[in-house]
């Protein structure tokens, strides 16, 4: 249930207009790789030298 309404902020994926379903797979693979992308820690470490 969680990962449906975390899809669901997706309001493209939420109603489906797109004519091919290999257009709308790959919006949900998009949406999961943002998803997976906001919830991935990022730390940066810049080297001076």
């Amino acid at each position: 249930e969680v990962c449906h309404s975390w899809l669901n902020r997706f309001r493209k994926l939420l109603v489906r207009y797109e004519k091919l379903e290999r257009s709308f797979v790959a919006l949900n693979h998009i949406a999961a790789a943002i998803i997976a992308f906001r919830k991935v820690k990022l730390t940066v470490n810049i080297i001076y030298g």
